[in-house]
């Protein structure tokens, strides 16, 4: 299941929607991304995305990872607009009976929604805006699931 939203998420919340009922999951593995300030001088971050094209991409994201591992459920919840420094971003949820299959495909759906998922982000910092661009760690990170 997806979800493109700009209100937050209780996690707490939609895990215990995601597994009721299900009583044949055996491990569930979250990973929630934080927008990062501080340091880098970051004050808030926008997120745009085109509606359409960005759930159908996140569907293909979730597909493929239901398609290499044995998931009894998913989810990849995805905010777009301003956010804040400490806000969460993004949530992915995966849940199967064996803990190896969570974890592998969490850490596929997280590697992929960083480079595959279209969504711009905009940084305002004290010196001005900057468009986030692409990194190389990203990347080299996704390269390691097309040998899978």
């Amino acid at each position: 299941m997806i979800r493109l939203q700009i209100g937050d998420f209780d996690i707490g919340a939609e895990i215990a929607a995601l597994t009721k009922g299900r009583h044949g999951i055996g491990g569930v593995v979250t990973f929630t991304g934080l927008v990062r300030g501080g340091g880098d001088g970051v004050q808030a971050m926008t997120l745009e995305h085109y509606p359409g094209m960005t759930e159908q991409e996140l569907t293909n994201i979730e597909a493929e990872a239901n398609k290499r591992w044995t998931l009894d459920a998913s989810l990849i919840v995805h905010r777009y607009g301003k956010l804040l420094p400490g806000e969460r971003i993004v949530l992915v949820v995966t849940a199967a009976a064996h803990r190896a299959e969570a974890f592998a495909a969490n850490e596929f759906l997280v590697d992929w929604l960083k480079t595959k998922a279209p969504f711009w982000k905009n940084e305002e910092t004290a010196s001005g805006a900057r468009w986030v661009e692409s990194q190389a760690s990203d990347d080299q990170a996704t390269e390691r699931w097309k040998k899978v």
